[in-house]
């Protein structure tokens, strides 16, 4: 969004709504003014660089969120290190993870992902040993995100018919939607009224800013997303054989850190990009059949459909800088 942009925004916003409409015209201006901060500097460390055979992604998870949970799951307990992401947002860290410079890796590399912001980065399924969409064919229209259980079962039917050099398998979860509180999910509201004007929509991160909901009943909600994929965590490492299996996040998730809430792209913020980095091993035990997830052939793609299901508006960050509530 350029400055002219947000200017003809925040006008229509205080035509609409009045002064109502300055805290979140100033706090985008704001967010936007950290992402081209982002854009100038940034740090991180690419994945790449540390060693692992199966590499685990919980989708927007933050440091504190994992410690919240470390005495409950045996292959994180005393394990919790951190790592500075490359990206503060999904498409972010797609982009400077899957980057020409890591063409190697990413041959040897099978990539099962619940995250479509695959297709928006334009991955290509010839630069991985396989490039598996899951997203494409296993979501949850009801939920209005991927579980785990299907990402999963593919990275197991993978790892036993393949047995590719590497595996990184995205999830999404503990990123909103909430799955045991979805009401806590984003305001999607309405795109177009129907005489040409635009309702606004907000994210949860930016409902828990203006003080709509309460932080606690947040981060429970969050907590349990986190638990609802770590017990499909603890199933695939009793399932894959991986002598060395990580644990990390693709960025983390900020809930008021200097301002910030959500995970807005390019921004060099700690509370954003600083994430879990666990590691422990997989043995397959055989203690689970997967089941046999194939795309529909009458189905469509919908991409849109689904960044927006998971608070993105136009493929734009949730919470950051356009925040997840475009016009």
């Amino acid at each position: 969004m350029t400055f002219a942009d947000w200017l003809a925004e925040t006008r229509l916003r205080f035509d609409q709504e009045g002064l109502a409409a300055a805290r979140p015209a100033l706090s985008e201006l704001y967010m936007g003014a950290w992402s081209r901060v982002g854009r100038a500097y940034n740090y991180g460390t690419p994945v790449w660089e540390r060693e692992w055979d199966l590499l685990v992604i919980l989708d927007a998870c933050r440091v504190d969120l994992l410690r919240a949970v470390e005495g409950e799951y045996a292959f994180v307990d005393g394990a919790l290190g951190t790592l500075d992401s490359v990206g503060s947002m999904s498409a972010e860290w797609l982009e400077k993870t899957f980057a020409p410079e890591y063409a190697d890796e990413m041959r040897r590399t099978a990539y099962v992902t619940g995250n479509p912001f695959t297709e928006r980065v334009g991955l290509d399924p010839n630069d991985f040993a396989a490039l598996d969409e899951v997203w494409a064919y296993a979501w949850d229209e009801e939920a209005r995100t991927i579980r785990p259980r299907p990402l999963t079962d593919r990275t197991i039917a993978r790892c036993r018919g393949e047995r590719p050099d590497r595996v990184i398998v995205h999830y999404m979860q503990p990123h909103a939607p909430f799955l045991s509180d979805p009401s806590l999910g984003t305001d999607l509201g309405t795109p177009d009224d129907g005489f040409g004007e635009v309702t606004e929509t907000k994210t949860v991160w930016q409902r828990l800013r203006d003080g709509e909901v309460d932080r606690g009943r947040v981060w429970n909600a969050y907590l349990d997303n986190l638990r609802i994929v770590l017990d499909d965590v603890a199933l695939l490492l009793s399932n894959v054989d991986a002598g060395r299996a990580a644990i990390t996040a693709d960025h983390a998730n900020a809930m008021g850190e200097l301002g910030i809430w959500g995970h807005p792209d390019h921004v060099p913020l700690r509370a954003v990009k600083r994430v879990p980095w666990v590691v422990t091993s997989a043995t397959d035990r055989g203690t689970h059949e997967p089941a046999d997830w194939r795309p529909d052939e009458g189905g469509e793609r919908t991409i849109e459909q689904r960044l927006s299901d998971l608070g993105y508006v136009d493929g734009k960050t949730d919470g950051g800088a356009r925040g997840g509530a475009n016009r």
